[in-house]
């Protein structure tokens, strides 16, 4: 049985400020939009070029990261064109709206670039709406696969072909932690802070996927004390909320948005039952 919120706000008393007919319907026009997008990702995908090349962080960036980029953006000029759209690749190019006391859109149109090249179908697109700091809807959607997980008020579900399934974060089971680690990054940091947890396994995911894994149940803490922005976060943030799970700082407290150049703190996201480190 899904347990209860570990430490969320309450998102269910969002109001949607796009001012469409209601929040399902903003959820299903979000996922719309964001499998939309995996179709543009999707065609450059089955390209021999994927066109990479390096920003000017040095990470990663593909024409399949621009073409989703601007399907979304455009789509969410459509749908809300009075709230601010923060996207990650629009912010690399110097254009970063203010959005101090206003909601705002998080977008990550390619989330796990490094996945996407090295072609093992983890890659997502996030797409999130936060309010007063907190991402209260949330969208990620893995074009590869064709599965999509979208979180907000009231709802947390994982589709695929037409069908749903409830998520729900579980308790940590008798045996120790599932916990995950990344892919591509895992640090020094995050190593040392999981020796005071009672790991039973390590699960492997990458992007967003993270938080969805524990928004189904499937796994149970992930900490993450390496660099990441915040659009690569809100979506599953989102997702994960509104099955019952959280993401706070080190020190306990709720991980925020809107911060100063975009850029999280270390985090901890956890299901069912609250770490020992944290309490």
């Amino acid at each position: 049985m899904p347990a209860k919120p570990a430490d969320a706000t309450d998102s269910a008393a969002t109001t949607d400020p796009t001012g469409s007919a209601g929040t399902a319907t903003l959820v299903d026009r979000i996922r719309a939009l964001a499998e939309r997008a995996g179709e543009e990702i999707l065609a450059v995908y089955a390209a021999a070029d994927p066109g990479a090349r390096e920003k000017a962080d040095r990470t990663p960036v593909t024409e399949a990261d621009l073409r989703a980029e601007g399907v979304i953006v455009a789509g969410l000029a459509e749908l809300s064109p009075d709230l601010p759209v923060v996207a990650e690749e629009a912010v690399a190019a110097g254009d970063a709206p203010d959005v101090d006391g206003t909601p705002f859109w998080l977008v990550d149109p390619l989330d796990g670039t490094k996945e996407f090249l090295s072609r093992n179908g983890e890659f997502t697109v996030n797409i999130a709406l936060v309010e007063d700091g907190t991402p209260v809807l949330g969208v990620v959607h893995l074009p590869a696969i064709g599965v999509t997980y979208v979180g907000g008020p009231g709802r947390a579900e994982r589709l695929e072909g037409g069908h749903g399934t409830p998520l729900g974060v579980v308790p940590t089971p008798d045996t120790g932690a599932r916990a995950l680690v990344s892919r591509s990054h895992l640090d020094p940091e995050t190593q040392r802070w999981l020796e005071g947890v009672e790991v039973g396994s390590f699960v492997q995911a990458g992007s967003s996927l993270k938080f969805c894994r524990i928004a189904e149940g499937a796994a149970d803490v992930y900490p993450r004390f390496g660099r990441t922005m915040e659009w690569d976060t809100a979506a599953g943030h989102a997702v994960l909320l509104a099955a019952g799970g959280a993401v706070v700082t080190p020190d306990g407290a709720p991980l925020r948005y809107a911060k100063p150049g975009f850029a999280n703190s270390p985090f901890v996201a956890f299901g069912g039952t609250r770490p020992a480190p944290l309490h």
